[in-house]
Order: C-alpha cells, then structure tokens, then sequence
C-alpha cells in the first residue's frame, strides 16, 4: 500500500528470525517488492549507511526503528519488548506495517 504525500505505509508478512552476532538481535525480512519501494526513497529520507528510519507496528504495538539494508533487501528489527509484548518466538509469521516519512 503507497500513501502520499506524506510518504510510504508497507503491510507484509514475514518470519520472526535470530541472528546471533555480538549483539543478537530478532528481525523480519522486508519481501523484494516492499524493499525496491523503499530503496526507491532511501536517498532522501537515510541517516547513512542506508539505514531507513520508520514507525514499525506488529500486532497492537508500534515502535520507532531503522531498517537495515541486507543483501539487497531490508530487515526490521524487532525489539524484546515488541516480542514480548505480542508474544512472539522464532518463526512466528508476523505481519508488519512500516511507515516512512516521505522525501523532505
């Protein structure tokens, strides 16, 4: 789903993940259509290192995060309090809303 002007609101379904890295982290991949919707924006609304800043809802919790760019795609990384709070595990299908500001 595109909303404008006021930027990019992207609903998908995905798979709760692990990654176990000196700071492991839960994430869920952004499908190829929703990531070349965001790279698409990413010029104009990334920090640096084409981290995408957004709101991020699963369930009845929203929070503010960064996607990560990953091997051509996004990752969303969801937080323990999200997980928690929507109690969720490891391969959990979950649907996300992600919500971008448009290009300033």
């Amino acid at each position: 789903m595109l909303s404008e002007p006021d930027g990019l609101d992207l609903d998908f379904t995905g798979g709760l993940w692990y990654w176990r890295g000196p700071s492991p982290f839960y994430f869920v991949s952004v499908p190829d259509e929703e990531s070349r919707k965001l790279h698409a924006l990413s010029r104009a609304v990334t920090y640096g290192w084409g981290m995408i800043p957004v709101r991020a809802r699963i369930g009845a919790t929203e929070w503010a995060t960064s996607l990560w760019p990953e091997d051509g795609l996004y990752i969303v990384p969801v937080k323990d309090a999200v997980r928690r709070a929507e109690g969720l595990d490891i391969g959990d299908r979950v649907t996300v809303r992600l919500t971008v500001a448009g290009p300033r």
